[in-house]
């Protein structure tokens, strides 16, 4: 992706765009334990959820991605960010979900996290699982057949962690 991308805070304005990134993504039921079926308010309420800093990257005038930032736990566990992220499918293997990783590892640092997780990460989901990885996230658990994949049946899930 060159340089013509901008990752920016999310508006209310920009609702729609999310949507249509997030809807199909959660239909799919292939990366996220969400219901399939979750209406579309209900999965903007999920995403844009006041305990999270949402953010998208735009390109061309278009949102071509969206994340989310927040803490993993409450209490004891607030200083470990947690994330989510989509990219439109239409803009996919384009840097974007990479950009995207890389500018929230660093919100989490001007935040004061000291450490990001991510609880669920889908096995099957190769290319996540290599991004992170390739971002010095380790696999720090492995939860097997904890995700029911429309496709491929139980697949383990992965926790994965990395400091800040």
């Amino acid at each position: 992706m060159g340089a013509g991308m901008e990752i920016r805070p999310a508006r209310p304005a920009d609702a729609p765009a999310i949507a249509a990134i997030i809807i199909p993504e959660i239909r799919a039921g292939e990366t996220y334990a969400l219901d399939r079926d979750m209406s579309e308010d209900a999965a903007l309420a999920y995403w844009l959820a006041a305990d999270k800093t949402v953010f998208v990257a735009e390109a061309d005038g278009a949102i071509v991605g969206s994340y989310y930032l927040r803490a993993n736990q409450a209490g004891g566990g607030a200083h470990v960010a947690n994330c989510g992220y989509m990219t439109a499918a239409a803009a996919r293997g384009r840097g974007i979900a990479r950009r995207m990783a890389e500018h929230s590892l660093a919100q989490a640092r001007v935040k004061g996290f000291r450490a990001m997780q991510f609880n669920f990460v889908v096995s099957s989901n190769t290319r996540a699982v290599q991004l992170w990885q390739s971002l010095g996230f380790a696999i720090v658990g492995r939860l097997p057949g904890a995700f029911d994949h429309p496709l491929h049946g139980a697949v383990d899930a992965l926790v994965m962690h990395r400091p800040l």
